[in-house]
């Protein structure tokens, strides 16, 4: 009887054994190599994808941030080549304010830093940058300016106007702000010059998007406007 029992007990528990065995062994299984490889895979995939995105959107902010400086720089330079434009005036020795007048050249007299002393001032676009050639009349009497620039100023960079889109436009006193009002042609009798437009296109990059950045200003010539009560 009692080995009958201790039989019927064994074979209790082997079949509990065998009933569990599945599932421990389900429960402890582990990734295979291959499904770590895949996954491998995919992770790479993933973190190459958001690499790029993100070089992507930062080269674009970049740009687009460069842009905006170059912009700034180019503004506060037009700012300052306005001051001279519209403080235009006689040469110490008489000479009228304005020498000559081009579609990318200007020359005048202006004193441009306010010593009292008027300098003749070349206002020119060279490749990408607008420049300006500063020179000071000599002190022996009667004075006289030297034919070359003695010191050139950057004024602006990054230029981009083509040579049909003048960085300069010049109108008579007629002039009223009208669209349909043309310019003076170039080289232009500065005699009848009271206005001029400047207008730029800036951009570090002209390869790349965004598009050109336009900057455009009018620019009286204050101290012309007593010659209209001459002619």
């Amino acid at each position: 009887m009692n080995s009958e029992n201790t039989l019927l007990k064994k074979q209790e528990s082997l079949s509990f054994s065998e009933n569990i065995a599945p599932r421990v062994s389900v429960g402890r299984r582990g990734l295979t190599l291959i499904e770590t490889l895949m996954a491998i895979a995919i992770f790479a995939v993933g973190i190459e994808g958001f690499s790029l995105l993100f070089m992507r959107a930062w080269k674009n902010n970049s740009y687009t941030l460069e842009m905006g400086q170059s912009s700034m720089a180019v503004s506060r330079g037009v700012n300052t080549l306005v001051g001279y434009l519209r403080s235009a005036r006689q040469s110490d020795n008489g000479s009228y304010p304005i020498i000559s007048a081009n579609d990318n050249d200007l020359v005048i007299y202006s004193d441009y830093n306010r010593d009292g002393i008027t300098e003749r001032l070349h206002i020119y676009k060279s490749n990408q940058n607008i420049l300006m050639g500063v020179t000071n009349p000599t002190t022996s009497m009667p004075k006289t300016y030297p034919t070359a620039d003695q010191e050139v100023k950057t004024i602006a960079v990054r230029i981009v106007n083509t040579n049909s889109e003048p960085i300069f436009y010049y109108y008579d006193k007629d002039y009223a702000g009208g669209t349909t009002q043309l310019p003076l042609e170039t080289p232009a009798a500065v005699a009848d010059i009271r206005l001029l437009k400047i207008h730029l296109k800036i951009n570090i990059d002209p390869n790349r998007a965004p598009d050109n950045i336009e900057m455009q200003t009018y620019v009286e010539l204050r101290n012309l406007n007593d010659y209209d009560r001459i002619h």
